[in-house]
């Protein structure tokens, strides 16, 4: 019975198959083959029983398992011993040395290693894309919004170019924190390593290796949870990102404003009861799960603050926040991919929105100009900040108040009056700046 929406609604088939019960019980049954590879290595254990352990273990099976956890009610134990039944004499050396979250948080590292892999390649399908929209939007220029309040004029590319920017530095992250949370470790009961004696550092090392994992330089008897926090963090960031982006687009596409629009399948149905209604329903899935994501970031910190050496408070919290979070921030990576993939940009609306106020949105314009032009930048701002208040209070363009006042008269033609006031004259470096940013993250894209 399908409890929980990730089993039935949420979440892409490879990240569900990283966080999936198997996956788990096979990279413990790695980690515990590496371990056993390792010890080998460096004369711990019998080489033949190490090469007998790595042909057998991968038999156990995770049914065997939990009929022995039933009986002992240890999750750790119960896979030891399913994977020691299936290994004959070799199976005394299984777990030698180990305690359970040596084995336990190491297979956490291969699953945050897999996870990361699918959030980057996603990551970078999503630049690609942002870019390809900033490149095609990036002389587009629309009303720029500050407050919700009409401001002067920006570019659509601008504003693609701003969201693939914050997503180039979460690839950055993603590749920066790597090294800190794909990790394991091998440090024995409460950290020194006592059970193996002056090997267990090579011992530790060579683990890693095989699993091609990073392995802590210290730690007691779990990987400290300050690695896991900030894997949290990342994903919690990366869904704000996309919570950004959603809210934008679930802006735009407000009826009174129509300047973007998510896809809408030809059967697709808006409301059960409104028949004409376009509702923009992915960009609101994932400003909705992204606070689940977000949510998440407390309990990872608090994770980290154990009694002593350890306690289990970590444990049942992480059976959770591991899989939810990875399955959902995933998800909702693969929804905007597909959402800015097929948005649709409408110039009629979003020229009709830049000229909504006839003018006054360009006041910083002109006040510009009349102090380039002699002018007292305090005076002008407030001659402009008066003439706007009153073309907005009278209903007229601010260009014919502008063109009746003496003092601007002093200053500034009427034919200049309408090129400061005309919006495609006043973007700035807008696009060289989009050109910019495209140039340089093109290569982290895919």
């Amino acid at each position: 019975m399908a409890i929980h929406p990730i089993d039935f609604r949420y979440g892409t088939p490879d990240m569900k198959a990283v966080w999936s019960e198997e996956n788990r019980f096979a990279a413990i049954v790695k980690s515990e083959v590496a371990l056993a590879k390792a010890q080998a290595k460096h004369g711990m254990i019998p080489i033949d029983a190490s090469e007998d352990i790595a042909a057998k273990a991968k038999t156990a099976s995770l049914e065997r398992a939990k009929e022995i956890e039933n009986e002992i009610n240890h999750d750790m134990m119960s896979i030891v011993r399913a994977v020691t039944e299936v290994c004959g004499d070799s199976g005394r050396w299984i777990h030698y040395g180990a305690t359970s979250n040596d084995i336990l948080d190491t297979a956490t590292g291969i699953q945050v290693k897999e996870s990361l892999f699918l959030i980057e390649a996603k990551l970078r399908e999503l630049l690609a894309i942002l870019l390809k929209r900033a490149d095609e939007t990036k002389n587009l220029v629309c009303a720029g919004r500050t407050h919700g309040q009409i401001g002067v004029p920006t570019t659509y590319g601008l504003r693609f170019a701003i969201w693939a920017s914050e997503v180039g530095r979460h690839i950055e992250r993603l590749e920066q924190l790597r090294p800190r949370v794909a990790v394991g470790q091998m440090t024995g009961a409460v950290g020194t390593m006592a059970a193996m004696g002056d090997k267990g550092y090579e011992v530790m090392v060579s683990m890693m290796e095989y699993l091609k994992l990073y392995p802590v330089e210290v730690s007691n008897q779990i990987i400290q949870r300050d690695r896991y926090a900030e894997y949290f963090m990342l994903l919690a960031n990366i869904a704000t990102t996309l919570d950004k982006i959603g809210i934008e687009i679930r802006m735009m596409q407000r009826s009174e404003i129509g300047e973007m629009e998510e896809s809408f399948g030809k059967m697709q149905v808006g409301s059960s009861t409104m028949p004409h209604k376009r509702n923009p329903i992915k960009s609101e899935q994932v400003c909705g799960l992204a606070r689940i994501v977000r949510s998440f970031v407390e309990p990872s910190l608090l994770n980290n603050t154990l009694w002593d050496e350890r306690d289990l408070t970590n444990s049942s919290c992480e059976r959770v926040t591991f899989p939810e979070s990875s399955i959902l921030a995933d998800h909702i990576l693969a929804v905007m991919i597909k959402v800015l993939d097929g948005v649709k940009i409408n110039e009629a609306n979003i020229r009709r929105n830049l000229n909504l106020l006839h003018g006054v949105n360009m006041a910083e314009s002109v006040m510009i100009e009349l102090t380039k032009s002699g002018m007292d930048r305090q005076e002008a701002h407030e001659l402009i900040r008066v003439s706007s208040m009153t073309a907005i209070e009278m209903q007229r363009p601010l260009a014919g108040i502008l063109m009746e006042n003496e003092t601007v008269a002093k200053y500034l033609s009427e034919e200049r009056i309408n090129v400061l006031l005309d919006p495609e004259n006043y973007i700035g470096i807008a696009v060289w700046q989009v050109e910019n940013v495209i140039k340089k993250l093109t290569p982290l894209s895919i």
